[in-house]
């Protein structure tokens, strides 16, 4: 690019008026509104902390970051590994779900505008503020020398994407400035708005306003934008979708950054019909995702398979009987009171407590203090079973 460039290098903003976006807006509406409608809060909570640990997991992948499920529990219980990369991964994944949780609570850190770059510039500094030095440094456009990046500042160098030259660094405040302005959700309908989140999350890919870290910013930015319009929750991730075809996902971003291809592709800088195709693309993929959440929450279903596992962890003694009572209890209650463990199970008093300390201690069931009612929890040992396919199997 020339030292004198154009915001309108990025138009268009949006897709035209399509029938076709429309329609997948009009579906992930619907479904987003029925996803676990049976579910009561105390539940839909405990399964939100399990989504926020799987959204980081598969963020981070997406960037060549393989962080175990197993090592990201343990770092959300500040139990870290002795390798420095290893540790160092941990302490990323803590960071992303940490700034996801606050997302999730709707507070946005009291920021208004969120197409602002204050917004995003806040996302990426909560993100980075507490991570290692060593993950604070990047190669610079020469792609030997490195630079040492600040939290939550715009860069001020340049970079290229792949075969894409992003805007130059004097020229990031005019460029956030107009994807502000193009992206104000206040003057849009609303299925524009959820159509704008797509092309926005491209868009802000192009304009690479940061040294590192830009597709989660990007994929955070996304889920904060579908939770603000109630299309987004806590129970679902685009980040697995793209992250479970992450090639055609980084295929369509690339194919968004050509320039125009001729008469009929639109009268912007860029493809108009690329730009179409990958909103399209995100808007599939977020269908994808809350189906797939729907399935595996819908409650029957997850009620057997909660319970063949125990009657498995029964028949092997890793389990007393009747404990599958107090996790039916849980589910349908969200919790309750330790007292009615004997009523729940049948038992008197003594045995239903030897079954519920049982429970907890396999982390089936988990509460704030020793002596506070208890509710359903998620170790990592039983999500196969109870929730398949939320990870890779490997």
């Amino acid at each position: 690019m020339s030292a004198n460039e154009p915001v309108t290098l990025m138009e268009p903003m949006l897709p035209q008026d399509d029938g076709e976006l429309n329609d997948l807006a009009v579906d992930l509406i619907a479904k987003a509104n029925n996803l676990a409608a049976g579910l009561n809060p105390q539940l839909t909570e405990s399964i939100a902390d399990l989504v926020r640990s799987m959204n980081c997991y598969y963020s981070n992948l997406i960037e060549g970051h393989n962080t175990h499920p197993r090592d990201i529990d343990k770092a959300l219980r500040n139990d870290f590994v002795k390798d420095p990369a290893k540790r160092d991964l941990q302490l990323e994944a803590r960071s992303h779900i940490q700034v996801q949780s606050v997302i999730d609570q709707g507070d946005f850190w009291q920021i208004e505008n969120l197409t602002s770059s204050e917004f995003i510039e806040k996302i990426h500094e909560e993100f980075y503020k507490d991570l290692p030095e060593t993950l604070l440094w990047v190669k610079n456009i020469d792609g030997v020398n490195k630079l040492k990046m600040i939290a939550g500042r715009f860069r001020d160098g340049d970079v290229t994407v792949g075969r894409h030259l992003a805007p130059l660094a004097k020229n990031l405040v005019k460029f956030m400035n107009r994807f502000e302005q193009a992206y104000d959700l206040s003057k849009m309908s609303k299925l524009q708005r959820i159509i704008a989140v797509a092309a926005s999350h491209h868009r802000l890919l192009w304009i690479h306003p940061f040294y590192d870290g830009n597709g989660r910013v990007a994929r955070l930015f996304s889920h904060a934008l579908l939770k603000h319009l109630n299309i987004g929750s806590s129970l679902w991730s685009v980040a697995r979708g793209f992250a479970r075809q992450n090639s055609n996902y980084k295929l369509l971003l690339e194919a968004a950054d050509n320039v125009r291809q001729g008469d009929l592709d639109g009268r912007g800088s860029l493809s108009l019909k690329a730009l179409h195709e990958f909103c399209k693309f995100f808007l599939e993929v977020c269908i994808d995702q809350v189906d797939y959440m729907s399935s595996i929450l819908e409650p029957a279903e997850l009620l057997r398979r909660m319970e063949l596992y125990v009657q498995d962890e029964v028949a092997a003694s890793r389990l007393p009987k009747r404990s599958f009572a107090l996790l039916r209890e849980a589910f349908y209650q969200g919790e309750f009171a330790r007292g009615k463990a004997a009523e729940i199970t049948g038992y008197k008093a003594a045995q239903a407590r030897v079954t519920l300390s049982a429970l907890i201690e396999k982390g089936l069931l988990k509460s704030d203090t020793a002596k506070s009612p208890v509710r359903l929890a998620f170790p990592i040992e039983v999500l196969e079973r109870w929730f398949p396919q939320l990870y890779p199997i490997a």
